[in-house]
């Protein structure tokens, strides 16, 4: 069963449609039928844009990560709006019942814990079904870590890769870490503070010690810190660390980046083989090794030629 409110208007008591800003309440007009990608802060709760606040305020619905923490930005604002979550775990029941409110015409502002939704979280599933039904989706930009941290760490940002949170596990990490050695970019990365010893020392080793970093811990909040330098320098300043709240790291892209030898070429594709399609694993070697896509698919068949008789590849 969905706790989504059947009629937000009925349900919301009667309350104003209006946020607080030094004091003054200001109404905000009914938010257009749709669904709207509201960016909220990533830590302080100044950040918030006027564009925000006016949909939130006049949102139908807001479907949040966690409601308390949602909460406490709209009690921040003075804005009392029905909520519902929206999150990994609960998406796949809570999707049809706001896809339902939709097609009612409802107005529902999706919003994440922090900073623009959709970036390492569940949201996209749900922009692309209500814009297969025909619903208008839009976005109101703001705040998002990505961004704050590669303004501030002093790297090339010409060109850059989001790679999101490296996997967990030992051997699945540094998998992914050889794909990501080659890409002539700079790279974003997500960790926790648990991890991050272990997915540093793995990065040092993957991407060469001597690569530039920069990470940027508790962006915008009260303890702030940005830290700079090689990543084995990092690494080993970490090895005795654990430190708390969100991480991004932001890593320099390889100097003078030389093609791959066939030995690592057919390494990597054994690895991306393992974990997409055949065409996904040529796009991504070829990508990254700079190698020319015909030889690449060639080498991918002889890979899952020869591991045909233990199902390794399909």
């Amino acid at each position: 069963m969905s706790d989504i409110p059947p009629n937000p208007l009925r349900n919301s008591g009667g309350v104003p449609r209006r946020y607080l800003i030094g004091g003054q309440a200001i109404d905000a007009p009914s938010l257009a039928p749709g669904l709207h990608i509201v960016a909220t802060p990533i830590g302080n709760l100044g950040d918030i844009t006027l564009r925000a606040l006016e949909a939130l305020a006049g949102a139908d619905l807001i479907a949040c990560e966690d409601t308390r923490v949602t909460r406490k930005l709209l009690d921040r604002y003075g804005i009392a709006r029905p909520l519902t979550p929206y999150h990994e775990h609960n998406a796949a029941q809570a999707r049809p019942a706001l896809l339902r409110r939709l097609a009612e015409g409802a107005s529902i502002a999706l919003v994440s814990d922090a900073g623009t939704p959709l970036i390492s979280d569940p949201g996209y599933k749900l922009v692309r079904a209500a814009q297969d039904a025909g619903h208008v989706v839009t976005a109101r930009p703001g705040a998002s870590s990505v961004m704050a941290a590669l303004t501030v760490a002093g790297l090339p940002t010409d060109q850059f890769l989001f790679a999101g949170f490296l996997p967990p596990k030992q051997a699945a990490r540094r998998a992914r870490i050889a794909e990501l050695a080659r890409i002539p970019a700079t790279l974003v990365l997500f960790e926790t503070g648990p991890r991050l010893a272990a997915t540093l020392a793995d990065l040092a080793a993957g991407l060469g010690g001597q690569r530039q970093a920069a990470l940027c811990r508790e962006l915008t909040k009260l303890h702030e810190e940005i830290r700079r330098g090689e990543l084995a320098a990092l690494a080993e300043v970490y090895a005795q660390d654990t430190p708390r709240g969100e991480i991004v790291l932001v890593i320099a892209p390889p100097q003078g980046t030389q093609p791959a030898d066939a030995a690592e070429a057919e390494a990597m594709l054994r690895q991306a083989l393992r974990r997409v399609s055949l065409k996904d694993a040529v796009g991504e070697v070829a990508d990254a090794t700079g190698l020319p896509r015909r030889e690449v698919y060639q080498r991918a068949l002889a890979l899952t030629k020869g591991d045909d008789s233990d199902g390794a590849a399909r």
